[in-house]
């Protein structure tokens, strides 16, 4: 008898195994499906995260778009880069210090301050890039395809309207990245720049020197650095030091260029 009951448990053990692993498979395929469908909350084409609007023929120019932090490269290249600009406070600061010490830089200009503003560039881009920093600095991820590539095509037109030069480089705003942002760029054929670098105003409040100098020893070739020409008070700071990174970068041995120029030394990192 025990023999019997013994065999009889463990054939209720097996079938309610079996049962428990049946379970668990149908609600893992449950799951999945669920998943599935949870994730065509993000249409499949169209809205901020999709890089397709659709399954008919994509217009995105050449096709292709590439997205740069910076270069690998063992020459002592670094682009100095300004986004938000321009507008009357800092810009014209900004351009007298260029000037001063013959520096090239690259300009991610906001579309609307290019139209206002376009006297305070006009002519003083000789050695400079632009580069388009959007129409009102909106956040294109949060934007659909179409949208995200009139902002940008409204803040190009402005661009080469403002400097007589028409940009090729994008930086989008915050530097949030989304599939939008991405078909619009290849539409319009822009490279994609990010920063490998950020100033750090906040951490040196009143300390110009300071803050030139955690800057200068950050730097690294191939490094993209990121400043603003329009902002808070704050940002005063790297802007008043900006003599002393110059002059403490020289000394270092690096090369000022611009991000075009600097994409052309390496590849992409």
């Amino acid at each position: 008898m025990a023999d019997g009951v013994g065999r009889w448990d463990r054939r209720a053990v097996l079938r309610r195994t079996a049962l428990l692993a049946g379970g668990a498979a149908l609600g893992a395929a449950a799951t999945s499906q669920t998943t599935w469908i949870a994730d065509r909350r993000l249409p499949i084409a169209g809205g901020p995260a999709s890089a397709t609007v659709g399954s008919r023929h994509q217009e995105v120019g050449s096709g292709t778009v590439e997205v740069a932090w910076g270069v690998r490269t063992t020459e002592r290249l670094l682009a100095l880069t300004f986004d938000d600009g321009p507008l009357p406070q800092w810009t014209p600061m900004v351009l007298d210090t260029l000037e001063k010490y013959a520096v090239p830089a690259t300009f991610f200009l906001v579309g609307v301050r290019a139209r206002e503003h376009a006297v305070l560039v006009r002519g003083r881009l000789g050695r400079h890039e632009v580069g388009n920093h959007s129409w009102a600095h909106h956040d294109l991820a949060r934007m659909d395809a179409h949208a995200a590539y009139d902002d940008l095509r409204r803040s190009h037109e402005a661009i080469t309207e403002a400097t007589g030069v028409a940009p090729r480089l994008i930086r989008p705003p915050w530097g949030h990245l989304g599939g939008a942002v991405l078909h619009a760029a290849a539409r319009l054929d822009y490279r994609l720049v990010l920063w490998t670098l950020q100033m750090v105003e906040g951490e040196f409040p009143d300390d110009p020197a300071g803050h030139a100098r955690r800057i200068v020893a950050d730097v690294q070739p191939g490094t993209i650095l990121l400043g603003h020409d329009v902002g808070t008070e704050r940002r005063l700071v790297a802007l008043r030091g900006l003599p002393d990174m110059i002059t403490g970068l020289r000394a270092r041995g690096y090369t000022f260029v611009t991000v075009s120029q600097l994409l052309r030394h390496a590849a992409v990192v």
